[in-house]
């Protein structure tokens, strides 16, 4: 099958071979697709490897046999963010995320669309880093069809802005009772989950339980095996801060409790 002027974001690209490159693109007509760039090193191609590095957005044609498309050409439409720190690490996580859970050769508009809105909000830095995370992650899982309704638990029962809640992959919210205090404060208040489904940023002590419970969705879907940004993450939060002793980190696999992904 021939692919068109077909635009797409670059996800990921590795070297493959001597010469060539292999993509993963999120593309608008086509959902999640692996390409193969052959033949892109030397001075004459160095428009096109700038326009096969991850964030950017290009137009490309290419022809799909089985379970990879072969590029035929490809050209950037604009200037990729330039990320640095969290927000270069927040890219890749979300990009990562993509990769994972969204399937290949499948049609999803929708995920071609939220990545390139992520994409700009991480390159505007006009809203805390944590924020933007988590409206991508409750817009992804709403996507892939394994969303909740935020303002109603799992049995029904409108959201309490004073209680605790955790998010059952199953059922959604479910209310914390009868749990030790430290464990309570591990979960999401109501009011963190009702600012979210009307996409109102809650105030900021209330971002890393909102991103705790999310990640109990994620994790799921995932089915076990976790992210390298997550490890990534978690090693950064071992680092010693100056004058202080280093600290254990979180178990292999889980991020930091400070960490914005």
């Amino acid at each position: 099958m021939r692919i068109l002027s077909q635009p797409a974001y670059v996800l990921h690209a590795r070297p493959w071979r001597e010469t060539s490159l292999l993509l993963e693109v999120m593309s608008e007509d086509h959902g999640r697709l692996g390409i193969v760039a052959r033949g892109i090193h030397g001075p004459r191609r160095q428009v096109l490897r700038a326009a096969l590095q991850p964030l950017q957005h290009i137009r490309f044609d290419a022809v799909l046999r089985g379970e990879l498309a072969q590029l035929n050409s490809a050209e950037a439409v604009d200037a990729a963010p330039r990320l640095r720190s969290d927000a270069a690490l927040a890219a890749f996580y979300v990009s990562e995320l993509l990769i994972r859970l969204a399937p290949r050769q499948d049609p999803r508009p929708e995920l071609y669309a939220l990545y390139g809105e992520v994409r700009m909000r991480l390159g505007e830095d006009a809203q805390p880093l944590a924020w933007t995370l988590r409206r991508f992650e409750r817009d992804l899982l709403q996507a892939l069809g394994v969303g909740f309704d935020l303002t109603v638990d799992g049995d029904g029962a409108a959201i309490d802005p004073a209680a605790r809640y955790r998010l059952d992959p199953e059922h959604g919210p479910r209310r914390v009772r009868d749990a030790r205090s430290g464990e309570r404060l591990r979960n999401a208040t109501g009011r963190a989950l009702l600012a979210l489904a009307h996409d109102v940023m809650p105030a900021a002590a209330e971002l890393p339980a909102l991103r705790r419970v999310l990640r109990t969705l994620l994790a799921d879907q995932l089915g076990g095996r976790g992210l390298r940004s997550w490890d990534l993450m978690a090693q950064l939060g071992r680092l010693a801060v100056p004058g202080q002793s280093p600290s254990p980190g979180p178990e292999p696999g889980r991020p930091a409790d400070d960490s914005v992904a």
